[in-house]
């Protein structure tokens, strides 16, 4: 929870304080932020998820404590105060969510 906060803060729009002493306005404010930070995680874990199953598609070994490290509250990439374009068509196909893996694929033949 405390990375999903620092994560959520450094996104945050305005700065720490909430301008307003309006707790509906306030509570917008924070569901918004959370709403934001939520979509960011998810499409970085869409990403990771992709090029975890492409190495494993290419016979690379993957191993789960590798994958363990990886974080999907990057910073460094997002573009915060960047271009901002609200695109409500569906996408083509569905995500891919589900990390399918080969025994294999998690280690090299041999090593288990």
């Amino acid at each position: 929870m405390e990375a999903f906060h620092g994560f959520a803060a450094w996104l945050m729009f305005g700065g720490k304080l909430i301008g307003h002493n309006d707790p509906v306005h306030q509570e917008r404010v924070v569901k918004f932020n959370e709403l934001v930070a939520n979509c960011a995680i998810y499409s970085t874990a869409l990403v990771i998820t992709d090029a975890a199953n492409a190495l494993a598609a290419e016979g690379h070994p993957v191993d789960p404590d590798d994958l363990a490290t990886i974080t999907p509250y990057i910073t460094r990439t997002i573009r915060r105060f960047g271009d901002w374009v609200l695109n409500l068509t569906p996408p083509d196909g569905e995500p891919v969510t589900r990390l399918d893996l080969e025994p294999h694929a998690l280690f090299p033949t041999g090593t288990v």
